[in-house]
């Protein structure tokens, strides 16, 4: 179903003009694997976070579960032709680290590994690029009950899992993510409690989040000595964060909520310390006592390149004394020692999530990322929208998406015009699927999957982005 208001927010079409991306651009889509796989207790397979939090009553929308989800683990081949008619160069998938290690830790489930060489042989027989994420959100159970992310020993056991998968695939896959949106990982799943394992500890958030790069620094190294020649990288999801206003207290909450969304992470990762002024934000949180001698040199292990995930701008306002804050991604916050800053709405076009569509803001994100931060090459490794869909004598047209990405595919090109080593971009998603907390309630594709029978029916986002990979670039429409 289309939204009239959307079109219109992010331009007319047929005036725009057309547009080439630079040779060798990598087009790719992307998912993850407990929102496409299912087949949770096959293989060998043990549980994850998400699967104990999905089956708790009232944590995700109608009860949904990722049992089924796609039934992606028995249609694998129906579902890389489908990339192949795409002519997607690349796919992102991520591995489910309880399908190579039900437990958490030890050997390897030969099974498990066995699935994911299955889906990596077939992607290179159709020449599409496997780009594997090594963690996207699926912590085994049993680290849970261990500690989580929380627990420093955690990062050690997500060394060990790196090391079996770069064994088993590093001498077919050539791109590595180590992690997925940390952020969301640490500050939802133990912040909010929004997400699993839906636990809502501020301190707890924070020392997730160091362990979750700390972790990723290991996981760096562990790449290193199995696969020297293999392109390391991070996925991290960054906003540009907007004062509503220029008065000086909307300007600290800006800032603020840039330090816990953006330099959290980007800051350790790429300049190897914590902004100073975080540290004092979270004075009464946390005395950062989890952080040891030696960590953040690790954190900072050199990378071959940097994963940018886009969806939208935070803009916001200071407190009001006794006016509460809108929670956003649910209460408590995930926004320790900032639970107090407002959230603003605008009044402009939003998607599905109600996230509001800004495009001008993927330029300023990979523009900060390329100049304040590093010469490293860039991807957009998640980019899209969820929109109603309805099948209409066997179609879908998605106009509203088709025109998000058109909107965020020249916001792309500009960043690459102003000089950000851009080099691809992954749509999200490649198909319908298990949207975390909300379920099935809301859909990404460009693919429509109907979760009844799993059928597959190519959207004309999905059209229009084959021509665009196609043309490696956008026609004036």
């Amino acid at each position: 179903m289309s939204n009239p208001a959307t079109p219109t927010a992010l331009g007319v079409l047929d005036e725009r003009p057309p547009l080439t991306f630079p040779p060798g651009f990598l087009w790719g889509a992307a998912t993850a694997a407990y929102q496409v796989e299912g087949a949770v207790a096959e293989g060998g397979r043990g549980p994850s976070i998400w699967d104990t939090f999905s089956h708790t009553p009232g944590r995700v929308r109608e009860g949904h579960t990722g049992d089924v989800a796609c039934d992606h683990y028995h249609r694998l081949g129906e579902d890389v032709a489908l990339m192949a008619e795409l002519g997607l160069k690349s796919y992102r998938f991520s591995v489910a680290w309880p399908r190579v290690q039900p437990g958490g830790a030890g050997p390897a489930n030969p099974a498990g590994l066995d699935f994911y060489r299955r889906l990596v042989d077939e992607l290179l027989a159709h020449g599409i690029e496997p780009w594997l994420t090594l963690y996207h959100w699926d912590l085994p159970q049993p680290l849970e009950d261990a500690g989580g992310w929380p627990a420093r020993d955690t990062a050690g056991r997500f060394a060990d899992y790196t090391a079996l998968v770069a064994d088993a695939l590093g001498d077919r896959v050539r791109y590595w993510t180590t992690l997925n949106e940390p952020w969301c990982s640490a500050f939802l799943g133990y912040g909010s409690g929004a997400h699993a394992p839906g636990r809502s500890d501020g301190a707890d958030a924070v020392r997730a989040g160091h362990h979750l790069m700390l972790g990723h620094g290991l996981a760096v190294q562990a790449l290193r000595a199995a696969r020297p020649e293999a392109q390391v990288g991070v996925t991290v999801n960054l906003y540009p964060v907007t004062p509503a206003t220029d008065t000086p207290g909307d300007r600290d909450a800006a800032r603020r909520i840039d330090a816990l969304a953006n330099r959290f992470f980007l800051d350790p990762l790429l300049r190897g310390a914590y902004p100073a002024d975080l540290l004092a934000d979270l004075r009464q949180v946390t005395d950062f006592g989890h952080v040891r001698d030696g960590d953040l040199a690790v954190i900072a292990s050199p990378l071959d390149l940097v994963g940018v995930n886009y969806y939208s701008r935070h803009v916001v306002a200071a407190p009001v004394e006794g006016v509460a804050p809108e929670p956003y991604w649910r209460s408590p916050s995930c926004w320790p020692g900032s639970e107090d800053v407002r959230f603003v709405t605008r009044g402009v076009p939003v998607t599905d999530m109600n996230w509001e569509i800004d495009a001008p803001g993927l330029v300023e994100t990979l523009r900060r990322v390329h100049e304040e931060y590093t010469d490293l090459p860039i991807y957009v490794t998640e980019n899209g929208s969820a929109f109603v869909d309805e099948v209409v004598d066997g179609r879908v047209d998605d106009a509203d998406r088709l025109a998000y990405f058109d909107a965020h595919l020249r916001a792309a090109h500009e960043a690459i015009t102003a000089g950000v080593p851009l080099r691809g971009y992954f749509a999200w998603s490649l198909m319908d699927n298990f949207e975390w907390a909300w379920g099935y309630t809301k859909r990404f594709g460009m693919i429509y999957v109907d979760y009844e029978s799993q059928a597959r029916i190519p959207k004309s986002s999905a059209r229009w982005y084959a021509e665009v990979i196609r043309r490696n670039g956008l026609a004036a429409e």
